[in-house]
């Protein structure tokens, strides 16, 4: 009789004869809807390999894919550390690859499907990079790119698709698609995008992420989802070859002796109540004991709330504001994106300076009418707030300026690669921080990891 495999919704059901081996694999429940064993998708590839290693006839009716195959219509050129990253994900055709924004993740993935020639699903965070995806892979698969996201949805040999349509939809098209490719892969790990690679039986995947790692912890779920890191390139080691040369400066500026009384008093509460206690913070998951006591211990709720009033003193200082107006007079010729953590403070950069703003409160039309004027070099300068992070090609950018307000060497790389397109002459990253205040040991520790 053997073994039947069949997709059903972001499952495999099992029918017919199921050796003793195989009933006893832990991903395998019994469903009593249908009477039959049930896995996951994502359990697939071992379930079909422990079946054929029991010496059982397996029928896998797993499969509808889109396409039988997917040829390029031209060779797909990499450089050198591409042809490393690609050669590094073919030995198991599963992990993930960690380069700078500006490197060309992009297109070791497009030469994986190349040489795979297997149907692919292009998981993306924002519609910016559905388009930009769908423009690059049409270069060497024309007419054989669909794009899934909002009122268009149009399945295709490769379909790029965003998070939030591809978590909606993965049980209709998780069997039409025997690779998944996650951009900004640090995203997946989440409760709800993880479903993606959960309810996909697709064996071949490859994330791609200028810094994996995540606040909650949560990357180390991508070595399951994913795969682990197969390969990883800083941008200190091809800056000024295959990327621009770039120079990074903590530029420190100081509170205002009101802002450092105030400061100083929300510091002593707050270390005080740790101190009683006996917390100690070396990540930011073990913040979170302080955010749960903070739910029934009125102590714990004062000294979060003077934490969020440290925060606040030292990302919105007027110093902030003014070190930008010094900068801009240092690059009157340049290209200049501006970052800031809160909106308040992009507001006050952009009133000040009479800088255009982007933030996510403007329309998608405005947003694209600014950027396209960026883009052409009518406008010199942006201010945002974290809106600009990820999905945003600005080639020439010459100068990022970072506002202080965050500890997250991800979020600080995705922004410095804002500027890291390759040009004949240096990039300029400015990391704006208070000074005498915890920002500053950050910023070192962040200008270490990407010098």
């Amino acid at each position: 009789m053997g073994l039947t495999l069949t997709w059903d919704r972001g499952t495999v059901l099992l029918d017919g004869e199921i050796p003793p081996e195989i009933r006893q694999l832990t991903f395998l429940k019994l469903d009593p809807r249908v009477g039959r064993y049930r896995a996951l998708a994502i359990y697939y590839p071992r379930l079909l390999a422990a079946a054929r290693a029991s010496g059982v006839a397996v029928e896998d009716r797993v499969w509808a894919p889109q396409c039988r195959e997917v040829r390029p219509a031209a060779e797909v050129k990499l450089r050198s550390y591409q042809e490393e990253a690609l050669a590094a994900w073919l030995k198991t055709k599963r992990g993930v690859v960690v380069m700078p924004t500006g490197a060309g993740k992009t297109h070791v993935a497009i030469a994986a499907v190349a040489k795979l020639g297997e149907p692919a699903l292009v998981v993306v965070p924002t519609v910016e990079l559905v388009e930009q995806w769908r423009t690059k892979l049409s270069q060497y698969f024309p007419g054989r790119v669909g794009v899934w996201y909002g009122e268009e949805k149009r399945e295709s040999c490769i379909t790029v698709i965003t998070y939030d349509s591809a978590y909606t939809a993965i049980e209709q098209l998780g069997n039409r698609f025997k690779m998944l490719v996650f951009d900004e892969v640090h995203h997946l790990p989440s409760p709800s995008y993880r479903q993606i690679a959960e309810l996909s039986p697709a064996p071949y995947r490859l994330g791609l992420t200028a810094t994996p790692e995540r606040a909650d912890g949560l990357h180390t779920d991508l070595d399951w989802l994913v795969g682990p890191v197969v390969y990883r390139i800083s941008a200190a080691e091809i800056k000024g070859i295959w990327t621009a040369d770039y120079d990074v400066e903590v530029v420190k500026v100081d509170l205002t002796p009101e802002e450092k009384a105030q400061y100083k008093e929300l510091e002593k509460k707050y270390l005080a109540y740790l101190r009683s206690r006996g917390l100690r913070f070396r990540s930011p998951t073990d913040f979170q004991k302080l955010v749960m006591l903070s739910g029934r211990d009125p102590r714990a709720r004062e000294a979060l709330e003077a934490w969020h009033g440290m925060r606040r003193l030292i990302f919105e200082t007027k110093a902030k504001v003014e070190a930008v107006g010094e900068i801009l007079r240092r690059h009157p010729g340049s290209k200049i994106l501006i970052f800031t953590e809160y909106t308040s403070l992009a507001r006050a950069v952009s009133e000040r300076y009479l800088l255009p703003l982007v933030t996510h409160d403007i329309s998608p039309y405005e947003r694209e009418q600014v950027m396209a004027a960026f883009r052409r070099g009518e406008l010199k300068a942006l201010v945002t707030g974290k809106v600009l992070d990820e999905g945003v090609d600005i080639p020439d950018v010459d100068v990022v300026v970072i506002l202080g307000g965050t500890s997250s060497v991800r979020q600080f790389i995705q922004r410095m690669g804002r500027a890291l397109r390759l040009k004949p002459h240096k990039a300029k990253i400015y990391e704006v921080v208070t000074a005498a205040t915890r920002e500053v040991g950050a910023a070192r520790r962040r200008k270490k990891g990407v010098a």
